[in-house]
């Protein structure tokens, strides 16, 4: 049987996969039931998390501006990524 090739990874979670990751990680921290230790692991998951989404959307963006270079000028850079990553570069 051949396999077939999407240029997907199967194992590569998507970005949207990944902000719905944060929003459970930023739950549990909110709830004083998770515990300090937890809550540590956890907000260490979320940089890590974070980090991979800033590279993914660095990615796209150049992608989009060797596509069209055009648009690529008019997209705004959003306050809420720029606010998330730029403290962190």
């Amino acid at each position: 049987m051949a396999a077939t090739h999407t240029g997907k990874p199967t194992d590569k979670p998507s970005i949207e996969e990944l902000i719905t990751r944060l929003e459970e990680i930023t739950r549990n921290i909110e709830n004083p039931d998770t515990g300090l230790e937890n809550s540590i692991g956890l907000y260490e998951e979320g940089l890590t998390i974070a980090e991979t989404c800033k590279k993914r959307l660095q990615e796209a963006r150049k992608k989009i501006e060797v596509i069209n270079p055009e648009l690529a000028k008019t997209m705004p850079e959003t306050p809420r990524i720029k606010d998330l990553f730029d403290s962190e570069s």
